[in-house]
């Protein structure tokens, strides 16, 4: 494989959750277009899924760009605080944030219940991280973000805007896409774009786990929403490329405030996935 162009060169982003899942897939594309990627996550030593937060950091390393990770629990607001500190410090600047960090398994659980059947404590799992972590790293982030005129994507769903899995889902994904439309008006008057992307179905390691059926095929059934075919899902990797698209558009601010598909920005920034397919999903 050719190499990939450092037209990030000289930039520093924070990917927060990515041990694994789609963060590592963004870190890694990052870490590739020559960033620096400081990786957070809670993850040290593999276990019933694969991936750590210093494994990311290898890969990047791998990749020709630098990872640096940081073991960062995002329930600890005094952590996270630290953790962009740190970045001043040895840095002096921050050029991308990716709010990422997710209870996927957790949220995992509940898929295709009704309202009522899933349990209060499933609301705070999910808001706790995945709502309220990503609003807490921005405020961290935003001194440093207004500085280098930089981005901030949140990472979404079109369960923002259709049902998707559950009432929780949906709400909190919502709340996500409405933090973005507020980022982008208090920060209408600096260089800062504040976007939301929403990636397809991604085969990451949890979608990974589901054995193939008597043809071959590796076919999830999500409750009410159908039956998917995980080989023709997107990787990791492609909201990536998406990620580092924006990071080096110099008229990415036309898109602060919005959600954007992935797959739309594939067809508006000419990236494909690491097969060279760009894949569609309703």
């Amino acid at each position: 494989m050719s190499e990939i162009p450092k037209i990030l060169a000289g930039r520093v982003a924070v990917v927060t959750g990515a041990s694994r899942g789609i963060g590592k897939g963004i870190a890694l594309e990052l870490g590739a277009a020559g960033a620096t990627v400081y990786v957070t996550g809670r993850t040290t030593t593999p276990g019933h899924l694969p991936g750590t937060v210093g494994g990311t950091a290898a890969e990047i390393d791998e990749l020709g760009g630098t990872g640096v990770a940081v073991v960062c629990d995002h329930k600890d607001d005094s952590a996270v605080e630290k953790l962009f500190a740190q970045i001043r410090d040895e840095h002096g600047r921050l050029d991308v944030l990716v709010n990422n960090v997710y209870n996927a398994p957790g949220s995992a659980r509940w898929i295709g219940r009704k309202f009522w059947d899933v349990p209060p404590k499933a609301w705070d799992e999910g808001f706790d991280i995945g709502v309220r972590s990503h609003y807490v790293a921005s405020v961290f982030a935003a001194p440093l973000l207004i500085e280098s005129g930089g981005l901030i994507v949140n990472v979404s769903s079109p369960g923002a805007q259709r049902q998707m899995h559950n009432a929780v889902y949906g709400v909190g994904k919502a709340a996500v896409d409405r933090l973005t439309a507020d980022f982008a008006h208090d920060l209408a008057d600096t260089e800062v774009t504040a976007v939301s992307i929403w990636p397809g179905i991604v085969n990451t390691e949890l979608l990974q786990m589901v054995p193939a059926d008597a043809e071959g095929r590796r076919i999830v059934t999500l409750p009410g929403e159908g039956s998917f075919d995980l080989d023709t899902a997107e990787t990791p990797r492609f909201p990536g490329r998406a990620v580092v698209a924006l990071a080096a558009d110099p008229n990415r601010k036309a898109r602060t405030g919005k959600a954007w598909k992935v797959a739309d920005l594939a067809g508006d920034y000419g990236f494909t996935d690491i097969d060279g397919r760009v894949p569609r999903a309703d």
